[in-house]
């Protein structure tokens, strides 16, 4: 098939993905996996995978400015989802770390998430699942690559 018409089925189908995932997140009333907005959600994630960070490093890690980040950490402060704790590396600044609320609440998502995803792709043989999730995973880091290394 040619290069163009599969990257435009591609682009076609990216689009289509955000929408109808936003979509199903506001549509399914105060189900578990919509307790979190995408931002929360993907603030937890990463505080949960790199441990405590500074603002800068957060925002350079999710490819946002410094200020949203900060308005994004604010608001989960607020909620008890993350904490504020004295840079152990510089006593100078602070780092963000998610509180055990936050990471429960990041974990119910998760697994509610998992159902619902679960419940999709019921028509899917095992092999398919492990394709799709290699090749989601291989695009999304493709597309990390493409925001780092951007002009």
């Amino acid at each position: 098939m040619d290069d163009d018409v599969v990257l435009g089925r591609i682009e076609t189908q990216v689009a289509m993905l955000m929408r109808l995932g936003e979509a199903t997140r506001r549509s399914t009333g105060v189900q578990p996996h919509r307790a979190l907005d995408r931002a929360a959600y993907v603030i937890l994630r990463r505080l949960e995978q790199d441990g405590p960070l500074n603002v800068s490093v957060l925002a350079a890690a999710l490819n946002l400015d410094g200020s949203t980040v900060t308005r994004q950490v604010t608001a989960l402060e607020k909620d008890g989802l993350v904490e504020r704790a004295r840079d152990p590396k510089d006593g100078r600044g602070t780092v963000i770390a998610a509180t055990p609320l936050g990471l429960t609440e990041v974990e119910r998502v998760r697994q509610a998430r998992k159902i619902l995803y679960g419940k999709m792709l019921t028509g899917y043989s095992d092999q398919e699942k492990q394709e799709l999730a290699g090749t989601l995973e291989r695009f999304t880091e493709a597309l990390e690559e493409h925001m780092r290394t951007r002009v």
